[in-house]
């Protein structure tokens, strides 16, 4: 009789210790969804700026067309990447096209910005300088919410490869999720060299 209950004792001890572990991962994976919610507020907002900011350039810049449809092109891939992500926040797939549609993005409105610096009367648009200043806090924005979602992928993943939650995690299929990389490239990565 004293068997059966310590061995009721274990299996009540065991059950008790899955399900918390269980729930903790949960909680953990809800966590990183909705920072990933939070990145993919701040990308909405920069592909809302985005359309603005091409028709301000487009009536000063009318000899760039090739420029400002590249533009549009990789803002319409960045968000449909975007929904994709969203549908699967971590999803290795969808984070690695996120980013890729990101960097694409980043680079047509590097060349766009730095177009727009050969037209003086552009440059000096009130509206295209608050656009400017406006993608450029969205920018940081984006930046801080990538780091806390990045911070909450990182915790979650290291849950669930501890022992013995990875028994639980496996058993259950939670599955790992992926970084948001930076969309920096090498060269952009590079220390800015000054000379006097």
């Amino acid at each position: 009789m004293i068997a059966f209950f310590i061995f009721l004792g274990i299996v009540v001890l065991l059950v008790v210790m899955v399900v918390g572990l269980y729930n903790s991962l949960v909680t953990l994976r809800n966590r990183f969804k909705n920072a990933f919610s939070q990145i993919d507020v701040q990308l909405k907002r920069r592909y809302d700026l985005i359309p603005n900011l091409v028709e301000t350039a487009k009536g000063y810049m009318k000899h760039e067309r090739e420029t400002l449809e590249a533009v549009i092109r990789a803002r319409n891939s960045a968000l449909s990447a975007s929904d994709k992500a969203a549908q699967k926040p971590g999803d290795q797939s969808a984070m690695k096209d996120l980013a890729s549609a990101e960097g694409a993005l980043t680079g047509a409105l590097g060349r766009l910005l730095a177009l727009s610096e050969s037209y003086p009367d552009l440059k000096a648009n009130q509206n295209m300088l608050s656009l400017q200043e406006e993608l450029t806090s969205t920018e940081n924005r984006i930046a801080f919410a990538r780091q806390a979602f990045n911070d909450a992928v990182t915790t979650y993943n290291i849950s669930r490869e501890k022992f013995p939650n990875s028994i639980v995690a496996n058993m259950f299929h939670f599955a790992p999720a992926e970084l948001l990389e930076s969309t920096e490239t090498a060269e952009e990565r590079k220390a800015v060299k000054v000379s006097f």
